[in-house]
């Protein structure tokens, strides 16, 4: 006790005096940042990956896959499975309805490549590719395809199915870079 001072009972020591306050974030807030940043860069990772990729399920019975990941800015090369989007014509809304989904065949020739018919077969630099068939399985009249070189900026796609619509016939004709989605990788 101090003698001046009346009696007040026990003081304080520095050992029980509190350590004076500082700032100090919470870890539950650096989590928090932490998981936004990585939620930030997970978002723009798949957003970009998605603008340039499709998943697509196959339908049909021409190409021997039913799934495909498309990659949307990939040069398609030969024996690369590629989509696209058909052009307009009557006998494809006859078929295929008033907006056809894109199809898929395989790329044979590339811009430069020799296409030549011997009778109903398809021949590319002179390998046979295909045959064409003079009707649809609905009856309808087929138009043979284009000969000669394949056209800068487009290739001939197709299939070896005997039921396959592509570049053998006029109605779907070259596919070109306008039309192409992409470039298809087999997934299942």
């Amino acid at each position: 006790m101090h003698p001046s001072r009346p009696s007040e009972g026990p003081t304080a020591t520095a050992a029980s005096e509190p350590a004076p306050l500082r700032w100090r974030p919470r870890n539950r807030l650096w989590a928090l940042l932490a998981l936004g940043t990585v939620g930030s860069v997970a978002f723009t990772a798949i957003s970009t990956w998605r603008d340039e990729h499709l998943f697509l399920v196959n339908a049909s019975k021409s190409l021997p896959n039913w799934a495909f990941l498309i990659h949307r800015q990939q040069v398609p090369q030969r024996g690369d499975y590629v989509f696209f989007d058909p052009p307009a014509s009557d006998l494809l809304r006859r078929h295929f309805g008033p907006e056809p989904q894109m199809f898929g065949k395989i790329i044979y020739g590339l811009p430069g490549d020799r296409v030549a018919h011997a009778g109903s077969l398809v021949l590319i630099n002179g390998a046979a590719i295909s045959r064409m068939k003079p009707r649809t399985r609905a009856g309808e009249p087929l138009t043979p395809g284009a000969v000669g070189a394949v056209p800068p900026g487009c290739y001939y796609a197709g299939t070896r199915h005997p039921d396959g619509f592509d570049s053998r016939y006029a109605e779907i004709g070259f596919v070109c870079r306008r039309q192409i989605v992409g470039v298809g990788e087999p997934v299942l």
